[in-house]
C-alpha cells in the first residue's frame, strides 16, 4: 500500500481533482439517454432499465402494497436506528427554518417572502445496494421547509425490486411517489416528466458520475442540489492523537470508491507512520479492501506540515467534504476554518456519526466546492420573494435619486417610469 507521506507541494503536483471535463464519452452518453426520454418518456425508461439494470419492468411505480411488504421484512432493530435517525435530522434541520421578514419607514415598505418548492424530485442509489440515510437526508429538510410533493427515484435490482430498507425510510419520512428508475434516464424523468413520473422544480440527492452528468444536463430546466464528485475526507492530528482512530476514519472514505481521497494533514512524522501501519492492518479484514486500498494509493496521502497552524491554509485550500480534528485543544481551532462541508470535533466525533445519526446533513460540497457551497439544508428547497409597496408621498422623495442612478446607467426609461408618477402628474388613462 504505497500511501505517499508528502509535503503538500508535492501532493499538489502528483494529484489532481476528478473534473467533469473529464468525461466526455460519458457525456455524450447522458445527452443521448436525456434527450431519448425527453422525446419518449416512460417507453424510454423501461429500455434503459432493462439495459442497464437488467429488470423487466411492467410499472415503473412502487405501489403502497409492495412497500408495506418490504417493510414488513426489515428487522425491528433497524427501524428503529432509522426512527432515531430521522429525529435527530428533524431536530437539527428545524433550526434552519427561515421566516417572512418586514421593515417599513414613511410610506414605504419592503419585506421578504419564505415560500416552498411545489414538487421535488431525489435520487437515491440503489440496486444491489440500500441507502436509506440518504432518503432521510433528502427528503426530512424537504419536509419542513413545507414542499407538497417529493418524489423518489432509485434503480431496481434485477428482480425489479427496490431493497425494503430503502423503502421502509421512504415510508418512514413520507413521499409522494416512489419509482423504479435509475441513472440518467432518472434525472431526465424527473426534470421533463413523463407519462408516470411528473416534471419537478428541483432535483436533489447522490449519485455516480452518470447521475451527476445529467443534473448538469438539465440544469436550467430545473434546479439542483449541487454536482457531487467522490467522497473526500481530511484529517488534521496532532501527536495526542490515537492512529487506529485515524486508519479507521481515512478507510471509512476510502472503502466508497476508487476516486475517494482520503487525507491525513500532521506535523508529527512519528504519528504518519504508525497510521500507516494501522491502515495496512485495518485493510486485511476490510471487506471492500481492494476499493479502499487503491483509493489510499490513488488518491490517498500523509501530508506533513512543520507546525500545526502551516495545517489551516492546507486546509482551507483542499475545502474537504468532511474535515476531522484529532487535536488536543481541537475547539481552539474552529475559526481558522473557512472552506469543509462538515467539521467534526475531537476523536469521538468519527465522520460516519454524521453520515447517519448526529443529525447534519451528508449531502455535502465535494471537489474544493465547500470554499463557496454549503450541506444540503432547508433553504435549499425553499425560494424567497421580495416585496415592495411606496406610497405616492415616499415614491415622491426617493424619485429624485432613483432617476439620477437610471440616467447614470443610460436607462431614461427606468427615469421616466419613476418621474411620471410624481404626484405634480395626474394619473393617465
Amino acid at each position: 500500500m504505497p500511501l505517499p507521506v508528502c509535503s503538500f507541494e508535492y501532493y499538489k503536483k502528483t494529484h489532481s481533482l476528478p473534473n467533469l471535463i473529464d468525461y466526455r464519452v460519458e457525456r455524450k452518453q447522458v445527452q443521448t439517454i436525456v434527450e431519448e426520454v425527453r422525446q419518449n418518456g416512460d417507453a424510454a425508461l423501461i429500455k434503459y432499465t432493462r439495459e442497464f439494470d437488467r429488470a423487466e419492468l411492467q410499472n415503473l411505480k412502487v405501489t403502497d402494497e409492495e412497500i408495506s411488504a418490504a417493510t414488513g421484512t426489515v428487522h425491528p432493530d433497524l427501524i428503529e436506528a432509522i426512527t432515531g435517525a430521522k429525529e435527530n435530522i428533524e431536530r437539527f434541520h428545524r433550526q434552519q427554518v427561515e421566516n417572512d421578514w418586514w421593515e417599513n419607514g414613511p410610506g414605504w415598505l419592503a419585506g421578504q417572502r419564505i415560500m416552498p418548492l411545489d414538487k421535488v424530485g431525489v435520487y437515491i442509489p440503489g440496486g444491489t445496494a440500500a441507502y436509506p440515510s440518504s432518503v432521510l437526508m433528502t427528503v426530512i429538510p424537504a419536509r419542513i421547509a413545507g414542499v407538497k410533493e417529493i418524489y423518489i427515484c432509485s434503480p431496481p435490482d434485477s428482480t425489479g425490486s427496490i431493497n425494503p430498507l430503502t423503502l421502509a425510510a421512504a415510508q418512514k419520512v413520507g413521499v409522494t411517489a416512489f419509482f423504479k428508475v435509475g441513472g440518467a434516464q432518472a434525472i431526465a424523468a424527473l426534470a421533463y416528466g413523463t407519462e408516470t413520473i411528473p416534471p419537478v422544480q428541483k432535483i436533489v440527492g447522490p449519485g455516480n458520475i452518470f447521475v451527476t452528468l445529467a443534473k448538469k444536463e438539465v440544469f436550467g430546466q430545473v434546479g439542483i442540489d449541487m454536482l457531487a464528485g467522490p467522497s473526500e475526507i481530511v484529517i488534521v492530528a496532532d501527536d495526542h492523537a490515537c492512529p487506529s482512530y485515524i486508519a479507521a476514519d481515512m478507510l471509512s472514505q476510502a472503502e466508497h470508491d476508487v476516486l475517494s481521497r482520503p487525507i491525513l494533514i500532521t506535523a508529527s512524522e512519528e504519528l504518519a507512520y504508525r497510521v500507516v501501519d494501522h491502515l495496512k492492518e485495518q485493510l486485511t479484514t476490510l471487506p471492500r479492501k481492494l476499493i479502499a486500498e487503491l483509493s489510499l494509493e490513488q488518491q490517498g496521502a500523509i501530508i506533513l506540515v512543520s507546525s500545526l497552524e502551516e495545517s489551516w491554509p492546507v486546509v482551507n485550500e483542499l475545502a474537504p467534504e468532511h474535515l476531522e480534528l484529532h487535536l488536543e485543544e481541537a475547539w481552539r481551532h474552529l475559526d481558522k476554518i473557512t472552506g469543509a462541508g462538515a467539521v467534526f470535533v475531537g476523536p469521538y466525533s468519527p465522520e460516519s456519526l454524521g453520515d447517519y445519526w448526529a443529525g447534519s446533513n451528508h449531502v455535502l460540497p465535494t471537489g474544493t466546492a465547500a470554499r463557496y457551497a454549503s450541506a444540503l439544508g432547508v433553504a435549499d428547497f425553499t425560494k424567497r420573494s421580495q416585496v415592495i409597496c411606496y406610497t405616492a408621498d415616499a415614491l415622491e422623495k426617493a424619485a429624485p435619486q432613483i432617476a439620477a442612478l437610471a440616467r447614470a446607467e443610460g436607462l431614461e426609461a427606468h427615469a421616466r417610469s419613476v418621474l411620471v408618477r410624481r404626484q405634480k402628474n395626474e394619473p393617465k388613462g
